[in-house]
């Protein structure tokens, strides 16, 4: 069993110390058994076991195996550094930090309660609901109690708001404090929260300390898998080994300095990335104008020339980083010298062409990047007719010109936390991580939260943070990110390559009922060094989950890997759609309160009953076919018990289906006369 704080705080430093590297050099043992025992397998399957006779079923397995080894590989990586902080430094005295509760139309006792809970944490502070829902109210509620309320301003009526990064960004620019606390309504912190986390920022570089999300409504069995104790456990202590612990959208204390240096960064950057595309958009608009005129037009010619050198000149400038000003300025009055020595040889063309580049608003896909008002399809048109010279001129100057510095289609130029996906924490902590600035993960439970009580609203909060996360893959994906260590790039693509499951999940349930039901296998043969490869690497890889667990329950979230399949794939569908697409992502809150049902939720998970019933029926087709002589009995037998272990998996399904919410267990006689206490209390010990 897994040491409580308890236990480990009882042993002397240079025991735990002693531990601490025994576990390591234990995991890392494991973690080389697995990556060869893995290597090996795979490189086998693919070059002597695939039943190419039977490809459409062969190679997606050998696919999804190479997924799952991939996956594999990850994780272990990972575990090589996994870091046990232990006893965090002491808090330093005198840091002002705000406490942020972020609230949208959760109900007000419910805000409260946290609010409350804010303001008595021990370390000096303020504590602020941050109302998203702009409700009297909540206003009333809060001040009446001293606890400082926010809204957005009006500065954003009509504007894109961006959710809860919307809503934390509107608060950073509305208080000062050195550092932040960022709660969800109904995350209740600890007292000591603070003086448990701030000690860490005595490292300059240290940006954000995240700690667990642990939740007090939860029973023994956990049938939605809402405590995930692999992640805020193994996972994230692996990731803060190689100094990428990220951000999880509560619970977590950060630096200003660190996000509004950010905000700042990103901000240059965009307009600078605007400039660019301006000016390689100007470039084509000169050549395809200089590629119309006739052989005498050398004067014409030349000018335009001059405009591509120029161009060609500022970009060499962008790349040197020359201050932006100084870059536009000169462009624009080299610009404004050739145009004064044009002649408008058709004053028609030039006024038609004018008014197609008053109606310009953007040249990018970026929603951050701002181009004046036209959009890509009449960029296109202008790009595609021969423009006049005057006109190519002209439309060189407006592009450069309607760069949007301003950021006039945001309620705010200065965005810290980022926008560019539904769950605004890892995109903001894999970008600050490009800056060089350092995280951490402080695994004690320091807040008490509520799960979802109801299947909906689980698979909603699921798909909500799967969404975000494929759609910062899409949008800037970690393997190409500038300023990631390459451990740090790994460390996030593995966490969106997990989102992936989906696919493999598929070929998985479905190749051992193709087998029982029709007698096509995906593999060469069933032989004896088949399983020589398989099974010491299956018995392995649990070893190391075993092993990183050390004494967490783990089973639950293997069940949601694979039987939450729909909602990995409507994941990456949906985020590929909305990134390159534009459709919309039909983003929803998280509710907080249980979704009353009128029966067993089947309707939610009409994909894994169907899946349950192919694995059903292939196992009775399986047995007659057996009984029939039909079938090798071997590789029946083995396709049944790989039947039986999914039906496993997915009976979790079942159990959500039927999950009519938590259940406080009834106070026993003996304590009856007690005061009530934090119903959190008696687990506080077990979950950290």
């Amino acid at each position: 069993m897994r040491r409580s704080r308890a236990d480990l705080a009882a042993l002397s430093p240079e025991a735990a110390e002693r531990r601490r590297r025994h576990r390591l050099l234990q995991i890392r043992i494991v973690v080389v058994l697995t990556a060869l025992l893995g290597l090996n397998y795979v490189t086998w399957r693919w070059l002597f076991s695939v039943n190419w006779d039977a490809w459409w079923i062969g190679v997606p397995l050998v696919l999804a195996e190479t997924y799952s080894l991939i996956d594999s590989l990850l994780f272990g990586l990972g575990m090589w550094r996994l870091r046990e902080r232990g006893e965090p430094p002491p808090a330093p005295p005198d840091l002002t930090v705000d406490v942020f509760i972020a609230t949208y139309n959760e109900p007000i006792d419910l805000v409260m309660t946290t609010a409350r809970a804010a303001k008595a944490i021990t370390y000096p502070h303020r504590t602020w609901v941050l109302d998203d829902g702009n409700r009297p109210e909540m206003r009333a509620a809060a001040e009446a109690e001293g606890i400082g309320w926010l809204t957005r301003s009006a500065d954003w009526v009509g504007m894109p708001r961006h959710a809860k990064a919307g809503n934390l960004n509107n608060a950073l620019l509305n208080t000062d404090g050195e550092f932040m606390l960022i709660l969800d309504a109904d995350q209740i912190p600890m007292p000591e929260i603070l003086d448990r986390t701030l000690g860490y920022f005595t490292d300059e570089k240290m940006a954000l300390v995240q700690t667990p999300q642990w939740f007090v409504n939860v029973p023994d069995d956990d049938p939605l898998g809402s405590q995930a104790p692999l992640f805020y456990g193994p996972i994230q202590q692996g990731k803060d080994g190689w100094n990428s612990a990220f951000f999880c959208g509560s619970n977590a204390v950060i630096r200003r300095e660190a996000l509004m240096q950010l905000g700042i960064s990103r901000y240059v950057q965009e307009v600078e990335t605007g400039v660019e595309r301006a000016l390689r958009t100007a470039r084509s608009v000169v050549r395809r104008s200089r590629a119309a005129l006739g052989a005498e037009e050398h004067e014409v010619r030349a000018a335009l020339d001059t405009i591509l050198a120029d161009i060609e000149r500022a970009r060499r400038d962008l790349a040197r980083d020359v201050p932006l000003f100084d870059v536009t300025f000169a462009f624009q009055q080299r610009v404004a010298a050739v145009r004064a020595s044009l002649v408008a040889e058709d004053l028609a063309t030039l006024q038609e062409d004018l008014a197609v580049l008053a109606e310009l608003e953007e040249i990018a896909e970026d929603p951050d990047i701002h181009l004046g008002s036209m959009d890509a399809g009449e960029l296109g048109q202008v790009l595609a007719r021969d423009l006049s010279p005057l006109a190519a001129v002209e439309a060189v100057e407006t592009l450069v010109r309607a760069i949007d510095v301003d950021r006039g289609g945001e309620a705010q130029a200065i965005m810290p936390l980022a926008t560019i996906s539904v769950t605004e924490d890892m995109a903001t902590c894999m970008r600050l991580h490009t800056m060089g600035w350092h995280s951490a993960y402080h695994d004690e439970v320091l807040a008490h939260g509520l799960a979802p009580e109801d299947l909906q609203t689980m698979l909603v909060q699921r798909l909500r943070w799967a969404q975000g996360t494929v759609q910062v893959m899409f949008r800037e994906n970690p393997l190409v990110q500038k300023g990631l260590t390459l451990a740090q790039r790994l460390m996030y693509f593995a966490t969106m390559w997990s989102y992936l499951s989906g696919f493999a999940a598929i070929v998985y349930i479905g190749a051992p009922v193709v087998y029982l039901m029709i007698g096509v296998l995906p593999v060469q043969a069933l032989s004896t060094e088949f399983f020589l490869r398989l099974i010491p690497f299956l018995v392995v890889n649990q070893l190391l989950f075993w092993l990183v667990a050390d004494g967490r329950p783990t089973w639950r979230g293997q069940q949601y890997s694979l039987a939450l399949f729909p909602v990995w794939i409507k994941s990456f569908t949906s985020a590929f759609g909305n990134v390159f697409l534009g459709r919309p992502l039909d983003f929803a809150v998280t509710p907080k309160t249980k979704q009353e049902p009128t029966g067993p939720a089947w309707h939610l998970v009409r994909p894994q009953l169907w899946a349950i019933g192919l694995l059903l029926a292939a196992m009775v087709v399986g047995t007659i076919r057996i009984l029939a002589g039909q079938a090798n009995t071997a590789g029946a037998l083995f396709n049944m018990v790989w039947v039986a272990f999914d039906l496993l998996i997915f009976s979790v399904i079942i159990k959500a289906a039927r999950y009519r919410g938590f259940e406080p267990p009834e106070p026993s006689s003996d304590v009856q006369s007690d005061p009530p206490t934090d119903i959190a209390a008696p687990a506080r010990e077990g979950a950290t």
